[in-house]
């Protein structure tokens, strides 16, 4: 720990290390950048009272009316019986609504209400500003890129 002049502690002020092999590592620089991504993500969120995985599912009920719960399950890479668990959470909010598929005893549709699609959009709006912030630095043809490139990696088979 050091104390500045004015007496505030300001931290440990120890060696910097080199982290040359570390920073050749494609993993490595996007687990850090998600790191600092998700922790002002989160914050953006928490105001809405939703979580990423939430607000993943929320997004995909808004932009895909009647989509089933198993669809979204698969979409995003979550277990179904984690995404019951959050369908029960958006339901119980009232921010969708689920439905029985003619034909199917087993599956619902979902879809979302007034409520959620107007707090889906306002978050989408927070989020937006968040990521505004971050990319503050970046031309609107890099974050395309950027984030071709990374549609790239998460949609590989």
């Amino acid at each position: 720990m050091r104390v500045a002049e004015d007496g505030d502690i300001t931290g440990e002020a120890g060696p910097a290390f080199s982290q040359a092999d570390l920073l050749d590592l494609t993993g490595y620089n996007m687990k850090r950048a998600y790191m600092r991504i998700y922790a002002d993500f989160t914050e953006a969120l928490a105001g809405f009272d939703l979580r990423q995985r939430t607000f993943s599912v929320l997004s995909l009920v808004v932009e895909n009316p009647e989509i089933r719960q198993s669809d979204i399950a698969r979409e995003l890479g979550i277990e179904r019986s984690g995404t019951v668990v959050i369908v029960d959470e958006l339901e119980g909010r009232r921010l969708i609504r689920r439905a029985d598929v003619p034909g199917d005893r087993r599956a619902h549709a979902l879809t979302a209400t007034r409520d959620g699609i107007a707090l889906y959009r306002r978050a989408l709006a927070e989020i937006a500003a968040h990521e505004g912030r971050l990319m503050n630095g970046f031309t609107a043809s890099e974050r395309a890129l950027l984030n071709a490139l990374l549609r790239r990696i998460h949609e590989l088979n």
